[in-house]
């Protein structure tokens, strides 16, 4: 059997690895265009910012060593030009030199992945706008980077790529800004959630223009002016792309297989393509999102391996299935880590599934031990079912653990209220014995019990201030006084069952906190004595930072400041 794959970064190394340990006779052989194989496409930002220091840490394998560990022959600097299903080959042309040929296979695996996008603007193919893709892309501005000595740049895009490239060049040194069309970083998150983070970026020194549409660029002063619509340029020493990225399925569409969103490659579960013998994996394909059951392109490395796998497993006889993908994924943000599954509440409503969320912020370690930090959680469920829709946290240490935990009760098919019962671990300077995880639990099936409801950050500005409901703020008198939410009155938990008859029955009572967790006790206290209540989720901690947030885009919006 010879197999000829189209890639080797994640998939196609994966791929080829796997199918060797299957299958010692096997023919294999990989095309690469670039001049690298196996490398971690993650790890590039952190070499322009210094934090990988030496370039080799940047390849896992070479051609070298998975010719002497797998005898698979890696061609860098080879392009796969054009796919010839009716007689299986593929055309290929040597880089170096120019030279053409055709290669038979009896399987091909095609794992091209994604180049960046690049609008058809004016001005985008100016020398000092850069995108990062590939191994050579980072040493071309690396290189700019060392000989020029920028003083600043702006970042088109508020992804992955474009945050860990904001916090490595402002490690440099340089002046950051960050714009977008979208009014919030990183779309896997709620705008709320996301406010944290950008609380996180401005605390470093990053400016975010958000809301703004990039019309193109212009060199001027020995730099380049990123054009907006409805407001000054930009000026810059270096501008990146990093807006997204689009699946590079030129030869798939050429060889007249299926193609799905964005022109991506359709598979199946066993990632076949549509003509036999052909397979395909990573960024470049549809995938199947496994909450929701939609047609979805997910570009993450945990994926693209997944699949590689898989599709070395068919090809060797066996049957492997992909189960979807989740969209599990997590980035450092400065000191901060943000980390998000499933889907988040913006996709539950387009997507019509009838959806509550709990917010909590619990600390990352038991309270009484030193070092412990606040982490925000959000997580998203079904009504009436409790069926886990997805999570979002953002905090500093531990982070990364909930979510773990989090995605993994998703993939099992755990419902939400079934949080409570998972037995973690549990030491004072890891966690507490009601883990993050657990209160979410908890809360939620308090939810489905009856014994809690909520009311949420969309239904502040809409409750009445009429008197017709009674608006409580169960803080300390010293919190209530250093801001507070119109129209609430002050009473401390400690205080509310002495001074009940402050509260006229018959009238629904709204309490907060500053977290959630003292309004909750004031609700049991009122339920009690025969009150109705709602408990706002996430408490005035929560009010506070996502209004602040909402206000600094708005108010920069009209008067066409950074944020």
């Amino acid at each position: 059997m010879k197999v000829v794959i189209v890639g080797g970064v994640a998939g196609g190394a994966t791929a080829a690895a796997r199918i060797r340990r299957l299958d010692e006779q096997a023919r294999i052989v990989v095309f690469e265009r670039s001049g690298y194989i196996s490398y971690a496409n993650c790890g590039l930002p952190y070499y322009i910012g210094d934090v990988i220091t030496d370039p080799e840490e940047l390849t896992l394998q070479t051609p070298e060593s998975f010719q002497a560990r797998f005898r698979i022959s890696m061609k860098v600097r080879h392009e796969v030009t054009a796919i010839h299903p009716d007689r299986k080959t593929v055309s290929v042309t040597n880089l170096e030199n120019g030279t053409m040929f055709e290669e038979s296979y009896d399987k091909l695996i095609l794992s091209p992945g994604a180049t960046p996008t690049r609008p058809r603007l004016p001005g985008v193919g100016i020398d000092k706008v850069f995108t990062l893709r590939t191994v050579e892309d980072t040493f071309r501005m690396k290189e700019y980077i060392s000989k020029n000595h920028p003083l600043s740049a702006v970042l088109a895009g508020g992804g992955f790529i474009g945050l860990e490239l904001a916090e490595n060049l402002r490690e440099l040194g340089m002046d950051v800004t960050i714009v977008q069309r979208p009014k919030q970083l990183m779309n896997p998150f709620d705008a709320d959630m996301a406010s944290f983070i950008h609380g996180e970026m401005r605390r470093h020194g990053v400016r975010l223009v958000l809301g703004h549409t990039v019309d193109g660029f212009a060199e001027k002063d020995h730099g380049v002016d990123v054009l907006l619509k409805d407001r000054e340029p930009l000026h810059a020493d270096m501008v990146i792309l990093a807006i997204g990225v689009t699946p590079d399925t030129t030869l798939a569409k050429e060889a007249g297989l299926e193609l799905g969103i964005r022109g991506s490659i359709v598979v199946n579960d066993r990632m076949e393509t549509s003509i036999p013998d052909i397979y395909a994996a990573g960024d470049a394909v549809q995938v199947k999102h496994c909450v929701t059951g939609e047609d979805a392109l997910i570009s993450l490395a945990g994926p693209a391996n997944k699949q590689g796998r898989i599709i070395a497993d068919n090809i060797c006889g066996g049957d492997s299935r992909y189960a979807g993908s989740q969209g599990s994924s997590v980035i450092k943000v400065f000191g901060m880590t943000a980390a998000a599954t499933g889907i988040n509440e913006t996709h539950a409503v387009k997507a019509g599934l009838n959806a509550d969320t709990v917010v909590l912020s619990p600390m990352s370690h038991a309270g009484y031990y030193p070092g412990g930090r606040v982490m925000t959680m959000k997580v998203v469920f079904e009504k009436e079912t409790y069926r886990l829709l997805g999570a979002q946290i953002v905090g500093y240490e531990g982070v990364d653990k909930r979510i773990d935990v989090l995605a993994t009760a998703i993939h099992a098919g755990l419902k939400a209220t079934q949080l409570k019962d998972l037995d973690l671990a549990y030491a004072p300077p890891y966690s507490s014995a009601k883990d993050p995880v657990n209160m979410a639990g908890f809360m939620i099936d308090n939810i489905s019990r009856g014994i809690l409801r909520q009311w949420h950050l969309a239904d502040a500005d809409k409750l009445p201030r009429d008197g017709t409901v009674t608006l409580l703020d169960t803080r300390t008198p010293g919190e209530y006084s250093q801001g507070h939410m119109d129209g609430f009155r002050n009473i401390p938990v400690d205080e509310l069952r002495e001074r009940l008859d402050e509260l006229e029955k018959g009238k629904p009572v709204y309490v907060v906190c500053q977290s959630g967790l003292r309004s909750y006790i004031a609700s049991r206290i009122l339920e009690g004595n025969g009150y109705e209540t709602y408990n706002f989720s996430g408490g005035f901690r929560f009010y506070d930072a996502v209004t602040n947030d909402r206000c600094l885009i708005e108010k920069a919006s009209a008067c066409g400041m950074d944020q």
